[in-house]
């Protein structure tokens, strides 16, 4: 069992990537494709978006390392294992944000952000947010 103090430590981290990450999500909804600084907002955006997936699961397996799991080292276990749990509730929206941080961190398409940016703002910032009140809940 690890530090319980530990994963409290790293949801405060969380907390405010989490409040960077939903100005992002509004820079892009504010600035439609075609605006000046839409593409600047894009990228800020998948560095955002990449910063509170990184988060989330690191704090899901301090989580879950302090219940007593032990096999939550890489995000997917620890993603499963959260969601097997009921900690998550939408386990395929949390493993194409897995998928698609892997796609965004090796190539540059610009297709790729257009379908980045619409999954990260209607779909994985809703389950982020309820990840948020779950893990608040736990404190």
């Amino acid at each position: 069992m690890t530090n319980p103090i530990r994963w409290k430590q790293r949801f405060q981290n969380f907390e405010k990537a989490l409040t960077v990450f939903k100005d992002r999500c509004s820079d892009v909804n504010e600035h439609p494709k075609g605006s000046k600084y839409h593409d600047a907002f894009q990228m800020a955006l998948v560095q955002a978006f990449e910063i509170i997936l990184e988060l989330s699961w690191k704090v899901l397996k301090d989580y879950l390392e302090n219940e007593g799991y032990t096999e939550v080292q890489t995000g997917k276990r620890a993603l499963r294992q959260a969601f097997q749990d009921g900690m998550i509730e939408n386990g395929e929206a949390w493993l194409r944000a897995l998928e698609m941080r892997n796609h965004t961190s090796h190539i540059y398409d610009v297709s790729i952000l257009e379908e980045l940016n619409s999954f990260v703002v209607e779909s994985f910032l809703p389950e982020v947010e309820k990840l948020h009140n779950t893990l608040k809940a736990e404190l």
